[in-house]
């Protein structure tokens, strides 16, 4: 059965009536309750990513998750994404067993090379070795994940002679998740490696990403790995309200300006138009707005055209009252979640 759940990076970006910017430390306090409530009501993973932004409250998910792991009982809870390449395994690796430890048995790592790369020269590293940073850092990951002992030679990482690493994961088969925007190549590694992947999709119709699915599915099953070690997941953007209409019409505001904010700093961004919000809200685009029955229809959808083991709401984009994002949160997995999960029910019984 396919997973549902949240990603957020929690962010912090002016509220439309008022113009309140909750502060970090206020938004870190909301993300805990979020948590918690999107265990209550039953949603399967929530996941929260690393930045170093003013406009992110989060630089440290480990601690949020680890926060929200002690109240919780069944949500599995995740990095969305670690900036692994700016990043020293082997604490990242401690850090999320902690987590596993605490939950017991519900943490995960979500590995990603960074669209955001503040953090490198924040941690003296240099952008020119963007790509063989992630390589070996991944390989250094999935060799402490192998066995307690770390033997290993690094260039970009430090050189280990043997040492044990603790502490060890609750569960026997540790998840290790790799994000990737949709460059081929990175599919292609990360299925000969027999990891789980996550497509960020985020404007574009999700049925463009089929042919790369695909291609990653059949790497990974000439490369001999299983269906079930090889899952694919999807995050898009998205929100929840009782009211389509209504739905539609607040969840532009935070989506324009966190779309702006980050056209700043990328080239291939641009400032986001009312039409263009429109259209990406039609099974043209990626984007998943409205009322329960309207959010459920489209999140099947994409999941049965690219056949996804799991789907994360990025919810929200840009900063909501906090009330409403709870609320949102209540829908999801009182309304929403249970439409998506009979559906498939029955297709299956089929």
């Amino acid at each position: 059965m396919v997973e549902l759940g949240i990603s957020t990076f929690g962010e912090t970006t002016p509220l439309e009536h008022t113009g309140e910017v909750y502060s970090h430390d206020d938004r870190i306090r909301q993300l805990v309750k979020e948590i918690e409530l999107a265990d209550a009501v039953g949603l399967d993973v929530y996941g929260i990513g690393e930045h170093h932004r003013e406009d992110f409250a989060v630089s440290a998910p480990e601690i949020v998750l680890a926060a929200g792991a002690v109240n919780t009982q069944q949500i599995k809870l995740t990095s969305a994404v670690s900036i692994l390449s700016s990043m020293d395994p082997v604490r990242l690796y401690q850090q999320y067993t902690t987590i596993d430890a605490l939950s017991n048995g519900r943490a995960e790592i979500m590995a990603g090379r960074g669209s955001f790369t503040e953090s490198f020269p924040l941690f003296g590293y240099d952008l020119k070795d963007y790509e063989e940073l992630f390589d070996e850092k991944l390989d250094m990951l999935l060799e402490i994940d192998k066995a307690t002992n770390l033997k290993w030679e690094g260039k970009f990482t430090q050189s280990v002679d043997n040492k044990p690493v603790y502490p060890r994961p609750v569960q026997d088969d540790f998840p290790i998740w790799v994000a990737t925007g949709g460059h081929v190549e990175s599919s292609i590694k990360i299925a000969k490696l027999g990891l789980p992947i996550v497509y960020a999709i985020i404007g574009t119709a999700p049925k463009n990403f089929k042919p790369l699915v695909d291609a990653y599915r059949k790497v990974a099953r000439n490369a001999g790995h299983s269906p079930e070690k090889t899952k694919v997941a999807v995050h898009s953007w998205g929100w929840i309200a009782d009211d389509q209409d209504k739905a539609v019409a607040e969840y532009f505001h935070p989506t324009k300006v966190m779309t702006d904010n980050i056209a700043k700093d990328r080239p291939h961004w641009s400032q986001m138009t009312k039409g263009q919000y429109l259209h990406s809200l039609t099974d043209a685009g990626s984007t998943i707005v409205g009322d329960p029955e309207h959010v459920a229809q489209k999140m099947i959808q994409t999941i049965e055209t690219l056949d996804l083991d799991r789907f994360f709401l990025h919810l929200p984009i840009g900063s909501m009252p906090h009330e409403d994002v709870l609320r949102a949160i209540e829908l999801y997995g009182k309304e929403v979640a249970p439409r998506v999960r009979n559906y498939f029910e029955q297709k299956e019984k089929a």
